[in-house]
């Protein structure tokens, strides 16, 4: 992630420099668009316009007529401000203009929110946007192995997504004002880049909604085989949130307004933070779905010296219920695949404590089911100590170190919970990949929104400040723009 972060830095950098060397070698004029009521451009050609200064000294420019606006290049001569009249020769007024040069000799145009050399800044916006969402990706493609299971992997996508869609927002705000200066001005720029949140809401719209629809069906048939308990719905309360949320924010971002300009703006700061927080959970998310499909899917090289087994609730008769049993038969399949492609022979670590209302150690109920199974003794080294699946890899790598250091090892588990397993295997030290073992399709959604809650969870420290920020940063653009 730091070196992520390090090349937006550099292309923002970049970006920067390439700003300033527009604005100080070719941008030394700005040029003002004043409208003007009605298609008047003959009558304003014919008999002319009449521009007037009351600090002349400050700003010197020319007035060029179109069909319904001034065009008005004005070149700077000293710090200060100047107000501009417009007249036609009849003396009639017809707009005026408030200007400001700063001690750079940068023109400000206090209506329209433009300023010299401001195309310029707007297309190093829109290629940052879009740097960023390239590097996000690239960083995501380049995640591979062990180094996958990484919390950075989220934000990657999360976030690739999220730059994606402000760059091309970006990109079509900057197309129309260089196309139509005089129609999209700044302030219109800066109404886009302040709704970005809002707009990456209503943009994806169509897709949080099939994906909620989705999810909430997959979560009614859950509850037709299971009881109804709270970690069995959170399927359906996520479907419910995010219909509501998108829901939410197509209203404020349609409905009309009615106040003063204050007014308008703390609604705005209101609407623009809701839909920061939704987006960012949206993106989190997104990345956590797109994580999870990537490492269940995911197929190890066939070299590995240990299989670890990670364990889970079973039986009291000590059988082996459905979805530990697949975990066992997925770590099996692994290992005899490996030996018919390359001889190698795998030993296994099934791993897992004793629980309060099993009659044995996971890990024990484990290796007498490989061992049915065809297993040879010599390779099983049972783990029965760990109560978590932190522990289940820490405690594993401590058997691997003992018997081989130089070992790889890979880990067997149930498809949804193969990312987040191999998040605690690289927190505990552990460099190893994942297979993952099918479940039932009503089953997996649910109980991987769970595993994105309990990753999340460990981080939400971090979480917290990072939402803070770019809520603080959303807030204040709301209030100053």
């Amino acid at each position: 992630m730091k070196k992520a972060a390090w090349e937006i830095a550099l292309c923002a950098g970049v970006l920067m420099v390439f700003c300033l060397v527009c604005r100080f070698t070719f941008l030394n004029t700005y040029t003002a668009y004043v409208p003007v009521s009605g298609h008047r451009e003959e009558a304003l050609r014919q008999g002319g316009v009449r521009m007037a200064s009351d600090a002349p000294q400050v700003l010197h420019g020319e007035v060029e007529v179109h069909e319904d606006y001034l065009r008005v290049p004005v070149h700077p001569d000293k710090a200060g401000e100047a107000f501009l009249s417009f007249q036609d020769e009849n003396g009639e007024s017809l707009n005026s203009l408030y200007l400001r040069v700063d001690r750079f000799m940068t023109v400000y145009d206090m209506q329209t929110g433009g300023f010299t050399g401001d195309s310029a800044v707007m297309i190093a916006i829109t290629i940052f946007w879009l740097l960023v969402s390239f590097i996000m990706l690239r960083h995501f493609f380049q995640a591979k192995g062990p180094g996958f299971y990484a919390y950075s992997t989220i934000y990657f996508v999360g976030f690739f997504l999220f730059s994606l869609v402000t760059g091309l927002v970006m990109l079509s705000a900057t197309a129309a004002h260089l196309a139509d200066p005089a129609q999209y001005n700044m302030y219109t720029v800066y109404s886009v880049i302040n709704s970005a949140s809002t707009r990456f809401m209503l943009l994806t719209m169509p897709l949080v909604v099939l994906f909620a629809i989705a999810m909430g069906i997959s979560n009614i048939a859950l509850l037709r085989h299971e009881r109804m308990w709270l970690p069995n719905m959170m399927g359906l309360l996520l479907s419910v949130a995010l219909i509501l949320g998108e829901g939410l924010g197509w209203y404020l971002f349609n409905r009309n307004f009615m106040g003063s300009e204050w007014e308008w703006r703390v609604r705005q700061t209101l609407e623009n933070t809701a839909a920061t927080v939704f987006v960012y959970c949206e993106c989190m998310l997104a990345g956590s779905i797109v994580c999870g499909i990537k490492a269940a899917k995911h197929q190890p090289a066939p070299d590995k010296d240990f299989i670890i087994i990670l364990g889970c609730w079973f039986r009291k008769d000590g059988t082996l219920p459905p979805l530990l049993r697949g975990r066992a038969d997925r770590a099996i399949a692994f290992w005899r695949e490996q030996k018919e492609k390359t001889g190698k022979e795998a030993r296994f670590i099934p791993s897992g404590g004793q629980g309060k209302d099993e009659p044995m150690a996971e890990g024990e109920a484990l290796r007498r089911y490989l061992v049915e199974q065809g297993v040879p003794e010599n390779l099983i080294l049972p783990e029965t100590q760990s109560k978590n699946t932190y522990q289940n890899m820490d405690f594993s790598k401590a058997i691997i170190q003992e018997t081989n250091p130089q070992g790889k090892a890979v880990f067997a588990t149930t498809n949804y919970h193969v990312f987040r397993s191999g998040v605690w295997a690289s927190l505990a030290g552990l460099n190893a990949e994942g297979v993952g073992s099918r479940t039932k399709w009503w089953y997996w959604p649910n109980a991987f929104i769970r595993e994105v809650v309990g990753l999340l969870k460990k981080r939400w420290k971090q979480e917290i400040l990072f939402l803070i920020l770019l809520i603080a940063f959303f807030g204040v653009l709301s209030m100053v723009v």
